[in-house]
């Protein structure tokens, strides 16, 4: 990216809409204060680039700048935003800081601006001539003992965790805190501590994704935000990772950049590969607002083409459609490009190269409104990928089914992975199946049941149009809680008049990880969480985790119970391929009672499982004389034998297909040797 290029030896600026007066570095250093200052200021014209007459810049060592200094700095423009008349200069974070500060935010202007329109400083290192991106501390990230990208798990035995930042420290009441990057880690390692949850007992205990076994972490959006994570959806500073959830509550300064490498970096050494959620769709609070808003963003209400029926959920719609002739700032040359396209390539850039990420979710790809771009953004991350790959590997063996780019849109349309444009989409309509079938197929009649079990244990193109498993992300509840059918499992069972959830909570994940495509669970939902804030039937709310529940007897027996089947999932060959067959089917009065068989009918690994959706159970289950019988139960394979999974025991070869069922059980027997 030459801009990322460019700016190691000078601050750059790419297209200020207004030039005079040109546009201005206000630099200096922090000084802790009440409230914190910049001291020693120093306001220097920027200069037209002789090469890109949209480009500005001013080389570093001419500043005469300390070497090893940690500097902030903004960027003085006469402000373009078509909300903000008569217009000021104003100070603007760069739009391609890779480190900000929300402690030093820039001055208060008259009316019609207010609070909102302050921008925080950015942050760099000025030594050997260089500019380097740190915290405002000066940590750098550090990537030593960093393991083969090959150990990291292939797509197809992923499980995923899907982890929002806000959490709640006390069971009793509703006191919500943020889960930094620091307490994150604290879930995966060990012998990492938290932070603002450094007493919580989940992690005094022991790493709890480790004890889960999920080898796939999706963190909601963790570039920088002006919020505090009461949403996360709000992205303001894409290449920094966010204020807030770096700033532990105990220290005296930010440590964002090191404390989410530290946390991918632990990641990678546990086997989990890393995504961040990104929100492209809509910018809020960008520099770009003020720098140049008509080129980068849809003025709304004015006729602009481009807002359609598009949502920007209070922040400003991207422009994706909207062509120039002038600098690219990915290949350095003029030619015709659609700016805020190209600004969200560098962002991808940052984040593959300086960050190390596995692959990325994209929110809101129906406000796009741009499926090329979509490809577009594709195809560098894969590109990017496979330039890192490479840097450790001779040959690109292994490297494609270890990357993924995953799409959300709820209407789940099939074609952005048909023609490619992205590798994954979020499968909207296992929720909704398995959310049926754990209450009985309430209003179904057999067939209808029947097919509602099918289409959610199988994916593929014969039954729901998916190409391959890997490209369908499953879960049973997602952050998008809001509304009825949406909320956290435990509270849709409760809704329903479920009274004694444990059983459907495991029948659910039962079906979640033995079904064809990706699995992820939403955090809290392997413990059986539940609601500590009411939700909105029309907005969106992320409903915070209260790791604490773990701890519950019931509670930690479901998520024993889950941890035993997750572990399964990420090492089972039978659950990584799309083969499925449906053995039994029994609809008798007051039954509903299914069976599959996962894996190659010629497979050594098979996997059975038997789910009973129905309150019936076999009578007398405990008598020595029970029995359920499965019909079409398939021969057991030369030096194997039957194991239970979800009991972890071993089934006697005469006892496979007959075992007694219980009310709402599912049982997952799998092939494994028999040595």
């Amino acid at each position: 990216m030459d801009i990322l290029t460019r700016k190691e030896t000078h601050f750059v600026l790419w297209r200020p809409a207004k030039i005079n007066p040109p546009p201005r570095l206000v630099i200096g250093i922090f000084a802790h204060g009440n409230p914190p200052t910049l001291r020693s200021p120093t306001v220097v014209d920027l200069k037209q680039s002789a090469e890109f007459s949209e480009l500005w810049e001013l080389e570093a060592r001419t500043l005469g700048l300390v070497d090893r200094q940690v500097y902030h700095y903004w960027f003085r423009v006469l402000d373009s935003s078509p909300y903000h008349v008569p217009a000021a200069e104003i100070d603007i974070t760069d739009p391609f800081a890779t480190t900000v500060d929300w402690r030093l935010k820039s001055p208060l202007l008259p009316a019609p601006y207010n609070d909102v329109d302050r921008d925080p400083a950015g942050v760099i290192k000025f030594e050997s001539n260089k500019l380097k991106p740190c915290d405002p501390g000066g940590e750098v990230p550090s990537w030593a003992d960093e393991l083969p990208m090959k150990s990291l798990p292939s797509n197809n035995h992923l499980v995923f965790y899907e982890l929002p930042t806000r959490w709640t420290r006390s069971i009793d009441g509703t006191e919500i805190a943020i889960g930094t990057f620091r307490d994150v880690r604290a879930l995966i390692e060990p012998a990492a501590t938290g932070a603002n949850f450094e007493g919580l007992e989940t992690l005094r205990h022991g790493a709890h994704l480790k004890d889960l076994g999920i080898n796939a972490l999706e963190l909601l959006p963790p570039a920088d935000s002006w919020v505090n994570r009461e949403w996360g959806y709000a992205t303001s500073n894409y290449l920094a990772a966010d204020h807030d959830l770096g700033f532990p509550e105990s220290h005296i300064s930010p440590t964002a950049s090191t404390d989410l490498a530290a946390l991918v970096h632990s990641c990678h050494r546990a086997g989990i590969r890393f995504f961040p959620d990104v929100v492209m769709a809509f910018a809020t609070r960008a520099s770009y607002e003020n720098l140049n808003f008509l080129d980068f963003h849809v003025h709304w209400g004015t006729g602009d083409p481009e807002q359609a029926s598009r949502e920007g959920y209070g922040g400003n719609l991207m422009k994706y459609n909207f062509r120039i002739n002038g600098y690219d700032p990915v290949d350095a040359i003029r030619k015709d490009i659609v700016p805020a396209r190209q600004w969200m390539k560098v962002f991808l850039k940052h984040w593959m190269m300086f960050y190390r990420v596995d692959g990325f979710r994209m929110d809101s790809v129906a406000n796009f409104s741009n499926w090329d771009f979509i490809g577009e953004w594709n195809g560098l991350a894969r590109s990017l990928w496979r330039t890192r790959w490479k840097a450790q590997n001779p040959n690109l063996d292994g490297a494609e089914e270890r990357f993924l780019v995953v799409a959300e849109e709820l209407a789940v349309p099939l074609d952005l992975v048909r023609q490619n444009r992205v590798d994954a989409l979020w499968n909207e309509q296992f929720k909704q199946r398995v959310r049926d079938v754990v209450l009985g197929g309430t209003g179904l009649d057999d067939d209808a049941f029947a097919r509602r079990v099918e289409e959610m244990v199988d994916c593929t193109i014969s039954r729901v149009g998916f190409g391959d498993g890997a490209k369908a992300i499953n879960y049973i509840t997602s952050h998008d809680v809001g509304g009825p059918r949406n909320e956290r499992l435990y509270n849709f069972l409760h809704n329903n008049g479920v009274m004694h959830k444990e059983q459907q909570i495991k029948l659910a994940f039962v079906c979640l990880l033995t079904s064809v495509g990706v699995p992820m669970i939403f955090a809290g939902e392997e413990f059986g969480d539940e609601h500590d804030l009411p939700t909105s039937d029309t907005e969106k709310q992320l409903d915070p985790v209260n790791f604490r529940r773990r701890e519950e007897p019931w509670r930690k027996d479901v998520f024993d119970y889950v941890a035993r089947l997750v572990h399964f999932r990420t090492t089972a060959d039978a659950l990584s391929v799309n083969d499925t067959r449906f053995l039994h089917y029994d609809f008798a009065p007051g039954r509903r009672v299914m069976a599959w068989e996962r894996g190659g009918a010629n497979s050594n690994d098979r996997v059975v499982v038997v789910a009973n959706f129905s309150p019936w159970g076999t009578e007398n289950p405990l008598a020595a004389t029970a029995e359920y019988r499965v019909a079409n139960w398939p021969a057991l394979s030369a030096g194997r034998k039957w194991r239970e999974i979800t009991k972890g025991r071993d089934v006697p070869v005469e006892w496979a297909g007959r075992e007694p069922i219980f009310a709402w059980e599912a049982k997952v027997y799998a092939m494994v040797s028999s040595t």
